[in-house]
């Protein structure tokens, strides 16, 4: 289709800004992208549609619309919802370089662009891809209650009677059909996606056919960003992060027009997948404030205060801050070329969600930033008293990995690995410091072990591990603070002295008699006091390990 058919489709909302002359360009397809470099991702010849998240100042216009135009971009669509109207340094940037710029109105959805361009570049289809496409359209633009992989799904049923789902690359179910029966248990969701994952690695282009007992699935990929299977310059980049269509049929004896239908159909999943997206680019950039400031050092308030900004979007209707965990994740590729920060970015996102949530939007109070190779999560946690029973909620390393452990090998196939740490939950900003680096270090203490896929928990960073002189003083501090600090906030509450009490039992041997003596205390009150300290740590003071690590706390603290 042309430039010039878009302009003048009054539904799409769009405003001619520069490139008048170059109106009769040809589009062959769309991406949306905040990027600031998205050219690994474009092929040539594509309508892109950005919110400007990727522009910080004027100088960044230059250097994005050059990448653009090295791609062969046909045209570039700014939306005017984030910054009001087109900064006049793009405007200007586009002239230079003669890409013609539209500007989206803020009432127009990019999803809205997205599926008109599909639908057009499809061209000669088969009757019933139109019904489908115009069908869903009809239906997203009602409303958000509407729209969802789930009413494609459902209309692939009615239709053309195909039962088909959608699979997280970690073996989640996204969507499936709302009608026509069960959803897929986990083990097969599983399965299929581990099967998608091997075979998207030996390059071969979808969809891939299985057979799981006397049923053979089809199972196309869904690319996010409006790319084309194949669009990286190495699958690394993105297998670990697509979605894929699973489909109830083989698709081997099919015509050319019913392939094109669910590749048509895995397209417009994929702008559900864009909107999923965009939606977590907030909680991405709260988590990356946070992060800068906690790696630079700045003041505990400066870091409080920003949680205190995300607390509301992390957790809506909230009362108080919440406790903070921090979850460290690497993805590494033997020879160390592939670029991983940004799909480990969004496999953690996938990992960190309730394998028996389904849906695409679950992750809404997980933020997610990357730096380099390693991506990082801040995951909020509920608050709980000083009075709690000692045990631990959150995020358990054991757990993380058990039920996306074999698609994530198959996807990683030989030659890259996956390594988690897991820290303890923080209820400050001052030890937000210690959980990063706790849970680096517990990433280290995974990555030493053998197998594709391994995690390690704060748990595991044993006291004697803590002597050893490459331990960061943060993860010292950390220790410290997660076995004394319930203990001195109950102190502080209830003046009940549970820190002395613990000094001189341990001073004493653990001997009732002679701690209860060296206290003045009735030993059934140095009893009650020795149960309070365990119920508020989950420790056991009459265990040596225990003891040992006590210990090391108030001498470190």
């Amino acid at each position: 289709m042309r430039l010039r058919a878009l302009l003048d489709t009054d539904a799409l909302g769009l405003r001619l800004l520069g490139g008048e002359d170059e109106l009769n360009r040809t589009v062959r397809g769309v991406m949306t992208t905040d990027l600031r470099d998205p050219s690994r991702y474009l092929s040539g010849g594509e309508l892109v549609l950005t919110g400007l998240a990727w522009r910080r100042d004027a100088a960044d216009s230059e250097p994005f619309v050059r990448l653009l135009v090295g791609a062969g971009v046909t045209a570039l669509a700014a939306g005017e919802a984030e910054l009001g109207d087109v900064p006049e340094d793009l405007v200007v940037a586009c002239a230079r370089h003669r890409l013609p710029l539209f500007a989206v109105n803020e009432s127009v959805a990019f999803a809205t662009i997205t599926e008109h361009v599909v639908r057009q570049v499809s061209g000669e289809r088969a009757g019933d891809l139109a019904a489908v496409v115009d069908r869903h359209r009809r239906m997203m633009t009602s409303g958000p209650a509407g729209g969802g992989p789930d009413v494609v799904l459902d209309l692939l049923g009615s239709d053309l009677d195909l039962r088909a789902w959608v699979l997280s690359p970690a073996g989640r179910l996204i969507a499936g059909p709302k009608i026509g029966g069960p959803g897929l248990p986990a083990e097969l969701c599983a399965r299929l996606s581990a099967e998608h994952l091997a075979a998207t690695r030996t390059g071969r282009r979808g969809p891939h056919r299985v057979a799981v007992g006397t049923t053979t699935y089809s199972l196309f990929p869904i690319s996010s960003t409006g790319r084309a299977p194949g669009g990286a310059r190495d699958v690394r980049e993105t297998v670990l992060s697509d979605w894929l269509l699973a489909v109830e049929a083989d698709s081997g004896d099919w015509p050319a027009e019913r392939l094109d239908l669910l590749h048509g159909v895995a397209q417009l999943i994929a702008v559900e997948r864009d909107r999923r997206d965009a939606a977590r680019t907030v909680r991405r950039r709260l988590a990356q404030e946070v992060l800068e400031l906690v790696q630079a050092g700045a003041a505990p308030a400066e870091i409080a205060a920003r949680l205190r900004v995300a607390a509301p979007v992390l957790l809506p209707g909230l009362g108080a801050a919440p406790h903070w965990q921090v979850v460290v994740a690497r993805v590494e590729w033997d020879g160390g070329d592939v670029d991983s920060g940004p799909v480990t970015q969004a496999l953690l996102e996938e990992i960190l969600v309730d394998p028996l949530a389904t849906g695409p939007e679950p992750s809404d109070r997980i933020a997610v930033a990357h730096t380099g190779e390693e991506a990082i999560a801040l995951v909020p946690l509920p608050a709980v008293s000083s009075e709690h029973d000692g045990r631990e909620s959150g995020i358990h390393a054991d757990m993380l990995l058990a039920t996306v452990r074999e698609p994530l090998t198959a996807g990683l196939d030989g030659d890259g690995r996956l390594t988690v740490g897991v820290s303890a939950g923080v209820h400050s900003a001052e030890g937000l410091r210690g959980a990063l680096e706790e849970a680096r270090h517990a990433r280290r203490v995974a990555a030493a072990r053998s197998g594709r896929v391994c995690a390690a928990g704060h748990q595991e960073l044993a006291s004697h591990v803590l002597l050893l002189p490459f331990v960061p003083d943060d993860v010292r501090r950390a220790f410290t603070a997660r076995l004394l600090d319930p203990l001195r906030d109950y102190d502080r509450r209830h003046r009940a002295e549970l820190i002395p009490t613990l000094e001189a039992f341990l001073e004493c041997d653990g001997s009732w008699t002679r701690c209860a003596a060296r206290l003045h205390l009735h030993v059934n009150t140095l009893r009650y006091r020795v149960g309070r300290i365990e119920q508020l740590t989950s420790r056991d003071l009459s265990r040596l390990e225990d003891k040992l690590d006590f210990f090391l706390a108030l001498r470190m603290s």
